[in-house]
């Protein structure tokens, strides 16, 4: 069989064993030491189960297309160690090397930010894009964007208020278990894929070690700004269409 061949069959377990290796292994290249490796293995099981729970409506993992989710499952594997990291922050009886850990994060960081779209790409070329490589690419994204707020903030520059860059997606999807409105289809939008596609950057020049702190928190700051900008234009929409009137499209892409 052709390595194109076998790049196309559906995903399997063995796909999702190999990314984890391949996760443990970049986590072993920090001198953390075996925190980091428990934290990166406790977050690829917590992956795996949500990707087995999310493929049961393909009909399990035979279902769900393999080209471009691999790609993800590549960037999901950089990302896993900068989501350990951000976990042993939030432990205060863990001493992190901050004289590297800047550095380290952001390489990785950067890996994943080049990689995405890649993912897509692949499934649109080979024909084989899905609704489950869709959502997998956006909910990695946004599990990479909670970590590195994390990290902005311990052991970063900026205060507890870089969370809400993380968070606020996720406060966002909980309300709207409390306020059905909330979960109403939203059209495509420009400036919400802009303000989405910033905070990652800028979350990197805020942790960035050359960066002053200055102009670490003034990034993270301004990011924050257009995010929270952002969403409170469409929760305006959502209610304004929940309560009946005629609310104009928030910039509808063409």
């Amino acid at each position: 069989m052709s390595v194109s061949a076998a790049l196309r069959k559906p995903l399997r377990s063995a796909d999702l064993a190999l990314a984890g290796l391949l996760a443990i292994g970049v986590a072993t290249l920090t001198p953390i030491g075996p925190a980091l490796l428990l934290a990166t293995a406790f977050l690829w099981g917590l992956l795996w189960a949500l990707l087995v729970r999310g493929a049961a409506h393909a009909d399990g993992l035979s279902g769900i297309p393999g080209p471009g989710n691999r790609v993800t499952l590549v960037r999901a594997a950089l990302a896993a160690p900068v989501g350990g990291v951000a976990l042993l922050a939030l432990i205060p009886t863990v001493d992190l090397p901050v004289y590297w850990l800047p550095a380290w994060v952001v390489t990785l960081a950067l890996l994943v930010l080049l990689l995405d779209g890649v993912d897509g790409a692949v499934a649109r070329r080979s024909g084989t894009a899905s609704a489950f490589g869709a959502r997998f690419d956006m909910e990695l994204d946004a599990a990479l964007i909670l970590a590195l707020s994390v990290l902005a903030w311990q052991p970063g520059p900026a205060g507890v208020w870089v969370l809400a860059i993380g968070a606020m997606r996720y406060l966002f999807v909980l309300a709207g278990r409390a306020l059905p409105w909330l979960r109403a289809e939203l059209p495509p939008s420009r400036r919400r894929q802009t303000v989405c596609v910033l905070q990652t950057p800028a979350l990197l020049v805020a942790l960035a070690p050359a960066v002053s702190t200055s102009v670490a928190i003034a990034t993270a700051g301004f990011a924050l700004a257009a995010l929270t900008v952002s969403f409170a234009v469409d929760i305006v929409y959502l209610y304004r269409k929940k309560s009946g009137s005629r609310p104009q499209a928030p910039e509808e892409t063409p």
